[in-house]
Parts: structure tokens; sequence; C-alpha cells
């Protein structure tokens, strides 16, 4: 008795709980809602009171090929500043340096007429992005985060492949660029002028050495044309929106960076005036996940809009969901002058706009770099915000363009995902699937379903680009004959996935060569029968196709009477391994059952061919596709008549 009433008691509290959960699930939704329009409303307001007037520092990219001397511009700009002893000067940064507006006055003072341009922008954040991934982790919402960019040149070489690259970037963002067309001082017997704007300097310059330099910006703006972009040196520029301004620099000299200081300052606050309008919204992006000595884990952000203060609730993406998190510091570099200070960074308790911050917090080991990063005013705002988090992830990754047959792929970050899924794209490797974090049981089964495929069954691999591997899914991979391959640099990642292909290949064909049968016409050359009875040796010209050893001969006109199996191939004495049209060689013929005598199974007259089945053509297309030629496949559809294959 007292069991059942224990059970009733225990059946009412279930449905007692099972009705509390309901609501509370109701009650979560709702506090979702609320915290979803409680955001939107204060988005709204703070885009209401945006003002003109007051300006963001605009975010400005360096991108160009290697060795154009994308570091050393940046390094020029920020060393001018630190030699005249300038207390508040310009702040090494994380990823980004910025110039405040101080600087920036000083830099273009010499530009004499130029400089009568007020400066409005605080100061510039400029970004010196390593590759394309980071320039590519550099996202607000889908549009790039960057507000302008600067394209480096080598002025000697032109267009490079990464320079075209980075073209091609830029436009599919839709961010205006400007281009400095560096190293002018190679420019044969240049005399350099430290510091002095390019006008100044070039007309200081020898006439041989003015006819090289116009030259050499000539071609470049013919390369550029070519890209279909119109360009024109900067001060020859009356037209800034049809045509990209080319600014002439040395990183060695420093001449032509006041001029590309200025242009950068005149563009953004000319054209942009709209989008560097301050917003007290905060929007942030993770460039990079790093472990510092001392600190621990830290997260680099891009602060483009809002105020960011110590001790926010952070929502950020996880590579295993969102994380919640406390912002324990917001540290800066501090003014460079006391760089040599072994605390190198200085603390804020709070950052406005636009800024790039080193966030330390717990628990931010996991964080996806290339994501946002949100700030919760209340404890309602968090389930909202998880969800945002997660929703922003999982539409970029479906954003991403999969086939059903291919390799599955793994990445750090969004950007290390987006540049390792393009250069897969241009090398023709089919993608499948793809994923952010280390690699897991679970993408291991995800990969293994490519081995249902007979097709798909090579791209059961999964590349993991800088990223762990856990020791379930290695064991896991090794028992489903999974193959994973890690790498940190895209290149090495790419070469051992060919090398791992080029290794199938190899074996498929291995095990096909007996089965796949090349197609091939033969006619015994006059008086070249060496031995008539089997095993046969003749003297026979290739009319068409390639011929191979292991190949199986019959005689159509003697109603496909077979004569046996090419064991071995001749030329002036010599194994081959084929002779292809046109070519005359001494062929030895196997036979497995009845020998076959020349005059009496075949004439001398009679033309041979290779014969074909529905199995020996499956394997020509499946496995030896790229040693077939396109004459080889007509003869093969003739043949495939002549033995009426289906």
């Amino acid at each position: 008795y007292s069991m059942s009433e224990s059970e009733s008691e225990s059946d009412s509290d279930e449905d007692g709980s099972g009705s509390e959960s309901g609501s509370e699930d109701d009650e979560e939704v709702a506090k979702k809602r609320e915290a979803a329009k409680r955001f939107e409303e204060q988005r709204k307001a703070a885009l209401a009171r945006k003002d003109k007037d007051k300006l963001r520092s605009p975010i400005c990219c360096v991108l160009g090929h290697v060795d154009t001397g994308k570091t050393k511009i940046l390094d020029k700009i920020r060393r001018t500043n630190v030699q005249t002893g300038e207390a508040g000067g310009i702040t090494q940064q994380i990823g980004a340096t910025y110039v405040p507006m101080s600087a920036l006055q000083q830099q273009t003072r010499l530009l004499g007429a130029g400089s009568k341009t007020k400066i409005n922008v605080p100061g510039l954040l400029v970004i010196d992005t390593p590759g394309h991934e980071s320039f590519s982790n550099l996202r607000s919402r889908g549009s790039s985060l960057c507000d302008i960019a600067v394209l480096v040149v080598d002025l000697m070489h032109g267009l490079e492949p990464q320079t075209i690259e980075s073209i091609n970037l830029l436009k599919s963002r839709k961010t205006p660029f400007v281009v400095a067309l560096n190293k002018v001082d190679r420019v044969f017997e240049w005399v350099p002028h430290a510091n002095l704007p390019i006008e100044q300097t070039l007309k200081k310059q020898k006439g041989n050495v003015k006819a090289h330099f116009k030259k050499k910006v000539e071609e470049t703006v013919l390369q550029f044309a070519e890209q279909g972009l119109n360009a024109r040196l900067s001060y020859e520029n009356d037209d800034m929106r049809n045509f990209i301004s080319l600014v002439p620099t040395s990183a060695h000299t420093g001449e032509g960076l006041p001029d590309l200081l200025m242009l950068l300052v005149q563009l953004t606050q000319t054209y942009m005036a709209d989008k560097l309008a301050y917003v007290d919204s905060l929007e942030c992006t993770i460039l990079e996940v790093k472990v510092i000595e001392g600190l621990g884990t830290t997260v680099d952000v891009i602060l483009s809009n809002g105020t960011i203060h110590e001790g926010d609730t952070l929502v950020v993406c996880g590579m295993n969901g969102p994380i919640v998190s406390q912002c324990r510091a917001l540290l800066m570099p501090q003014p460079l002058k006391e760089l040599r200070v072994k605390n190198q960074y200085m603390k804020h308790k709070e950052v406005v706009a636009a800024q790039g911050v080193k966030i330390l917090g717990k628990g931010l080991e996991e964080a996806v770099a290339g994501t946002q990063l949100y700030v919760a005013q209340t404890e309602d705002d968090i389930g909202f915000l998880k969800d945002e988090v997660t929703a922003d992830l999982e539409k970029a990754l479906k954003a991403i363009q999969t086939v059903e047959r291919g390799v599955y792929v793994q990445a750090s970050t969004l950007g290390s995902l987006e540049a390792l899924l393009e250069f897969l794209r241009t090398s023709n490797i089919p993608v499948a699937n793809v994923n952010i974090g280390p690699v897991h049981k679970k993408d291991v089964m995800k990969a293994s379903v490519m081995k249902e495929h007979a097709a798909g069954r090579d791209y059961a691999v999964i590349l993991a680009f800088d990223v762990s591997v856990d020791r379930e899914a290695r064991d896991k991979a090794d028992a489903d004959g999974v193959k994973i391959f890690t790498a940190d640099i895209i290149y090495h990642l790419f070469d051992a996935f060919t090398a791992h292909m080029e290794e199938v290949k190899k074996a498929k064909k291995e095990a096909m060569k007996h089965i796949a049968v090349f197609p091939v016409r033969l006619k015994i050359v006059p008086n070249c029968v060496f031995n008539s009875r089997s095993p046969l040796v003749l003297g026979v010209d290739v009319v068409e196709g390639v011929l191979r050893p292991y190949t199986p001969i019959v005689v159509p006109s003697r109603e496909f009477v077979e004569l046996g199996v090419v064991s071995s191939i001749e030329k002036d004495n010599k194994p081959v391994a084929e002779a292809r049209q046109g070519q005359s060689v001494c062929i030895k013929i196997e036979t497995t059952s009845t020998p076959r005598l020349v005059g009496r199974h075949f004439q001398e007259t009679d033309e041979m061919m290779s014969k074909q089945s529905r199995e020996s053509i499956n394997a020509l297309k499946e496995v030896f596709r790229d040693e077939m030629t396109k004459p080889d496949w007509i003869l093969l559809l003739k043949m495939k008549k002549l033995f009426q294959i289906v």
C-alpha cells in the first residue's frame, strides 16, 4: 500500500514538474523575445543619435603581395613619430596601429597647400593583415569591417599573383581602396629626400629618373586596366569615385607617406562621413585568440563602434557552443616611447571605438575568430545573445557552398576556413562539409559517410587546418579508414592531400590494370610473322589507339576469334611500355586455351583489335581517364558499337 502511495506521489510530482517546465520554456522564449526587442530599440535609438560631426577613427587595412613592404610602411609611419619624441605618439597595437590626430597633423604638415584639409577624424586605425585569413576575419555582420584599404604594390614588379587575389577580395567585399606604389627609391639613380611629399621629391629628380618613373607608373596603370580598374596618380586624380589613386611611396625613406596618410583622411571624411559617424551601439569583432604568458588566454578584438567597459558580461561564439564570460581587463599597449617597460600593456576602464583591444576573460580559449562579440546588459539578455552568436556562426557556415561528394574541412577561425576553401576551390578539390574547431568523433563519423558512395570513397578525408584532433577521433578514424591531415600552413595541407590522392590513384591503377583494356587497331607488317603458332610473335603497325601489355587481342573479321593476351612489346629489340598510332613494334601473344595459328585461324592480312567489354570500358572511365586521349575515346566508341556493348 505504502508503495503505491509513494508511486502516486511521484506521479503527481512528475505531472507538476512537466507543466512547470512547459511554462518555464514559454517564459524563456518570452524573455528572449523581450531582449531582442530591447536590443533593436536601443540600436535604432543609437542610430537616431548619430552625428556626422562626431566621427570615429576609420579602420584601414594594409594588403598586398609578399615582400612589397606592407609592414615596412607601417614601421616607417610609427618610427617617424618616435624620433620626434612625441609622448602621446602612435600606439603599436594588437595587429593594429593607432595613428592619433596629432601624429597625422605632424606627418602631413610638409604637404603645404594639401594640408589645408582640416582633419576631423580622431585618428586612423591601421590593421596590418598577414595574409587573407586575417582580412576575412575582419567582418561585421557579413560586410567588411574595414572602411578603406591600402593595397601595397611594388613599383618595380607591378601586379603580382597575390596582389590580384587581394584586388578580387576587395572587389567581392566592396571595400574602397587606394594603392601605395612602394619602392620608388629603387628607380635607377633616384635621389632620396626623407619624408618629403612625393611631388616635391619628384621635382628634385633628374630628367632620366622622371622618365623611368613615368614608364613604370604607366605599366602599372595598364596592369590595373587589365583587371578592369581605372587608376591615376593621386595628385592627378580629380575623379576619386571612378579612378583609383596611386600614391608613389618609399617605406625606406618615408617619401610619399605624408600623401598616403592625407589621402586616407580626405577620402574617409569626405566620402564616408555617414559610415564613420560614431554610433553608441556596440559593434565588435574577434580578430584572434592568443595565449600570452602571464595573462592566459586573451582575445584581440577590433571595436568598430560603441564602448566596452571592464566588468561587462561578454557573449561570444565558441567552437563548442556559446561562451559567457566576464571582461576581467581591457588592455591596450603603452605609447611607443615606453615600450621597453616590462609590463607592456596598460589597463583601461573603458575603450571607445574605433580601437584594437586585448580582452582578458575566463573560458575564452574556444572563441571563434571572425565572429561578433556581444555585451549583455541584463541577465535576460544572455539567453537571446547566446542564440544570436550561434545563429551568426551557423549562417556563416551555411553560406559556404558544398557538394555531395568531397572532403571534410575543419579550421580554427572563420577567416582561415574561408581562405582554405578558396584555395581548395582554385585547386578543384570538392568540399562536402565544413566545421570550426577541434576534430571530434562526430566529425569523423560525418566524414566516413563518403565510404558509402563508390565514387566518393577516396574523399573520406578530413583536412584539419590549425586545429587539434582528440584521441577518440583518431581511434575512430583508424577504425573507419578515414584519413586525417593536419597542418598550420594551407600549402602543406594541400601537398599532403595531393600526395594521398596520387597514392590512391596509383593503387587503383595497379588493381585495375588487368581489367582495363585500351582501344587499339593493329595490322601485321608484311613478311613479319616471326612465330606463326602460339606464342605468336608478330611485327605490327599500330593503326589507331594505344597498345599496352596485358591487352587481349581478337580478329573481328574471323568471328572475333581470340588470339590471346599481349605479354610483351618490343621496339628495336628493347621492351617498351606502350605503342601509339603510327609506330611499328614486335609483339608476343600468349594463348590461354586453344593454340592459334597464322594461316589457319586467321590470315596475315586480317586486322586485329583489343577485346572490349563493359567492365574494361568502366575501368578506363573510372581509373585511366587521365591516360586516354580524345582520339582514343573516339576509337573506343566505334569499338563499343562493333562489339555490341550496351
